[in-house]
């Protein structure tokens, strides 16, 4: 019995080409915390960036706490002081959602929190912006009967939106800094 697909030769000719392509397009990417374009270190780069106050609604400070504070120690948690070549400026607002209610109680039994961050990052002097963006994610938690234990749960999915939005936020830095010359 016959197998389809062509003779050996015709194989190992595709094969050839794809691998000839992947290593082509391989030097196209650069990985994100490796050599900059800079020739500094990433590190380096993200413990220059100095995080201001983050500008949200009143009675929203709290998450702007929790996410300058995640901002601050993921880009620079050495502890160690650096020179500040660049300006991060965050402002952002959150809004709770409740998209489940019980029909007996009538009370909402989770709640979303949505949150959009908008950065810029910019130099010291304010002249020119390097970068800009909106973040935004959602983190639940599920709500009680009990106050406190709805407004802890409330809180830690603050914490968590945080940790999400830095994230996302300290990554779009990195990869504008590592290829900056």
């Amino acid at each position: 019995m016959r197998r389809s697909g062509g003779s050996v030769a015709a194989r190992i000719g595709r094969l050839a080409c794809v691998a000839g392509l992947t290593f082509g397009l391989s030097a196209c990417f650069r990985p994100l915390y490796g050599p900059t374009a800079s020739g500094e270190s990433i590190q380096a780069l993200l413990a220059s960036v100095q995080v201001d106050e983050v500008a949200m609604a009143q009675g929203q400070e709290r998450l702007g706490h929790y996410l300058r504070s995640e901002l601050i120690f993921d880009l620079d948690g050495s502890g160690q002081p650096a020179a500040k070549r660049y300006r991060l400026k965050l402002s952002g607002s959150e809004v709770v959602q409740t998209p489940i209610v019980s029909s007996t109680t009538g009370r909402a039994e989770a709640g979303t929190i949505v949150a959009n961050i908008r950065y810029s990052l910019e130099d010291m002097a304010g002249l020119k912006v390097i970068s800009e963006g909106v973040a935004t994610s959602t983190a639940t938690y599920d709500r009680s009967i009990q106050r406190f234990a709805s407004q802890r749960a409330a809180r830690d999915a603050e914490i968590r939106l945080a940790n999400v939005l830095a994230d996302q936020i300290k990554t779009r830095v990195a990869s504008v800094l590592s290829t900056k010359p």
